[in-house]
């Protein structure tokens, strides 16, 4: 059975209005007046522990046996680091360790 088009672009249009909604809700709120001190810690510390998090979810199945498999992974690890400490830039940084890993698993694996 088709969908007419009316439907999913109503469809569309209702889930880009409450995309925008959510993300403008808090500065919108926040206007005029001051965050509380939990939501103002959790902005501050957020961010990196959830990237440790995903880090430390990369390197959880490397084994020492199969040392090869995890060479890339780590290499693009430490690009990452390094851009990162250099540029300052979180999408360069990504982009160059993404780059350098997808490079190296067609070489090494």
């Amino acid at each position: 059975m088709m969908v007419p088009l009316s439907r999913i672009l109503l469809t569309v249009a209702a889930m880009a209005a409450l995309t925008i909604l959510t993300r403008a809700v808090p500065f919108l709120f926040f206007a005029r007046r001051k965050p509380p001190a939990a939501l103002v810690y959790l902005q501050k510390y957020l961010p990196p522990s959830l990237m440790v998090i995903l880090v430390l979810s990369a390197f959880k199945d490397i084994s020492p046996a199969d040392a090869s498999a995890g060479l890339p992974l780590l290499a693009a690890a430490v690009l990452t680091a390094l851009v990162h400490l250099w540029k300052r830039n979180v999408l360069a940084s990504i982009a160059f360790g993404t780059a350098l890993y997808m490079v190296l698993i067609r070489v090494f694996i």
